[in-house]
């Protein structure tokens, strides 16, 4: 009894111990606390900085910039079934250059045979608004593929394996020892050209044909292609299994062999946990995040695979963590609402869906507002453009207080809509 009693008494001195830390750790903490973070202030502060005063103490010091990768106009795209004129992806690709990202991912010079998407590699790459201080990368396979690149006046490369022997055979047809030797050539051309190279790891925390891939095994495949000559390694959660734990695990095996600072982290979302993975690596040092705007993308050679992590809900969390971007949340959802309308489908940025929304006052269907908003851009709607519209009110079950709301949010009232201009 006298032992149970000593015992009992030490837990309740640790106890308060506890407590007493706890309570000095939230007076510390500004009134606004977490809280800040849901309200319509905070909420505003996502396209600039939020305060590093606002940020809990407890938080991993975390990396003061990251720079985001934007992958959508081909990752993104390339796994869509429908083809995608040229000129929408130059208009997505002029768009996303003028929301203060540093580099968007253009095209790629693969076989228009395997991904059909791409076969206007060129024509894109030649079309688009070049902005200083941005960069364009493509993506080149092969030889050939670094010539078509060359030719079309491209200033930085991505090749790409995997870390899986399964996936790099299905998805190019060779070894992984295969895929490194066929890059040696390329890389060296290209960084003879003054053309930077980045080099991809698929598989990294899973594989759809293998199951757990072996952080060492990543770590063996990044360090080759660093090695090689890459400035810097991205490691792609490509079938997005992957956990904080997992997450972890891998990028301590590559921080082992390659600096954490050339290393970059591209996860998909298809568990849910695209955005947790990534804090986890901004804790280990990683400071450039791959994303794509409005979570597009997904695989063709991984069934099941859905979209990379959506570029607004990334911006989202960095700035309620005091992560500078310099990228402005609002225009890349302007590019997100854009290409949306391109392809038929609403965004699948949570971000942006709950934004847009909170905007209109009442919940309005996200794709239903872009719809409006390409018909009243010129501040005009004509007859044949509102039969359309509620055609597609009748087809999506629009009601009135939506449509409504909808108006009110693009500063138009119910009676300029009937008469048919402001």
């Amino acid at each position: 009894r006298v032992r149970w009693l000593a015992i009992s008494a030490l837990r309740k001195i640790r106890a308060g111990d506890m407590l007493r830390n706890l309570t000095r750790r939230l007076a510390r903490v500004p009134r606004k606390g977490w809280r800040s973070l849901a309200s319509s202030s905070s909420l505003n502060k996502t396209e600039g900085d939020v305060s590093s005063e606002e940020i809990p103490p407890w938080i991993v010091p975390l990396p003061s910039h990251v720079k985001i990768v934007e992958v959508g106009p081909r990752d993104g795209l390339q796994n869509e079934k429908q083809l995608i004129p040229a000129h929408a992806k130059i208009q997505l690709i002029n768009k996303l250059s003028n929301t203060g990202l540093e580099v968007v991912e253009s095209t790629s010079f693969v076989s228009p045979r395997w991904v059909p998407q791409m076969a206007d590699a060129a024509e894109v790459l030649d079309g688009i608004e070049r902005k200083k201080g941005v960069s364009y990368p493509v993506l080149c396979p092969n030889m050939k593929g670094l010539e078509l690149a060359i030719k079309h006046n491209a200033e930085e490369i991505a090749v790409f394996s995997a870390a899986s022997e399964s996936f790099t055979k299905r998805n190019i047809n060779s070894t992984i020892a295969q895929s490194l030797k066929m890059f040696e050539p390329v890389v060296e051309a290209a960084l003879a050209e003054n053309i930077k190279v980045r080099g991809y790891v698929s598989c990294v925390l899973g594989c759809p044909y293998e199951g757990t891939i072996k952080p060492s095994a990543v770590a063996d495949v990044s360090k080759a292609l660093y090695d090689m000559g890459c400035y810097e390694i991205s490691l792609g959660d490509t079938i997005g299994v992957g956990n904080p734990g997992s997450a972890v695990a891998m990028i301590r095996a590559v921080k082992e062999k390659i600096p954490v600072e050339h290393l970059a982290a591209h996860f998909h979302d298809t568990y849910g946990q695209a955005l947790v993975n990534l804090l986890a690596a901004l804790q280990e040092g990683v400071a450039t995040i791959d994303s794509a705007v409005g979570g597009l993308g997904g695989c063709p050679y991984a069934k099941g695979a859905t979209g990379n992590v959506a570029t607004e809900d990334v911006l989202y969390m960095l700035a309620g963590l005091g992560v500078k971007t310099g990228v402005n949340l609002r225009h890349v959802m302007e590019a997100g609402a854009f290409v949306g309308r391109v392809l038929g489908k609403p965004t699948h940025s949570r971000v942006a869906n709950s934004i847009w929304r909170r905007s209109a006052g009442v919940r309005v269907s996200f794709h239903y507002k872009e719809v409006l908003a390409t018909a009243l851009a010129d501040g005009n709607v004509t007859g044949a453009e509102k039969a359309l519209i509620e055609q597609y009110r009748l087809r999506h079950n629009i009601g009135g207080e939506e449509h409504q709301a909808a108006l009110r949010s693009l500063g138009w009232s119910e009676s300029q809509y009937d008469r048919g201009h402001k």
